[in-house]
């Protein structure tokens, strides 16, 4: 399968909105799907709480407003604008929560897949 990614521009305005209910409060995501690549500008309403612990890798980026990225074994890391976090698939049991609102950029893929070490 080809992975290579050719050169291209993504207008984010011209990206459709899709509405996700948390456990409280709402995501909207924008997402732009390649073959090996997906990139999302997503945004948590004031008092969101995600409805799922997530299993998945991603690259996430805070472009503006804070959240917490609460882990399963109870560990909270704080996230304020520009601030980033990554992690590989199954490595981390993980969700999102909000007080005021943000908005991120996530990016995952096959890259962030799990490999076990030689």
């Amino acid at each position: 399968m080809n992975q290579n990614i050719p050169f291209q521009t993504i207008n984010w305005s011209e990206i459709p909105k899709t509405e996700h209910p948390g456990e409280t409060g709402t995501a909207y995501w924008q997402t732009v799907q390649l073959p090996v690549l997906r990139m999302r500008i997503v945004e948590y309403t004031a008092g969101y709480v995600a409805d799922h612990w997530c299993r998945k890798g991603h690259i996430v980026h805070c472009l503006e407003g804070e959240f917490i990225s609460e882990s399963a074994d109870g560990q909270h890391s704080q996230l304020i604008q520009g601030m980033t976090y990554v992690v590989t698939d199954e490595m981390s049991s993980h969700r999102s929560a909000t007080k005021n609102g943000v908005r991120l950029l996530i990016i995952d893929g096959d890259f962030l897949k799990y490999q076990e070490e030689l």
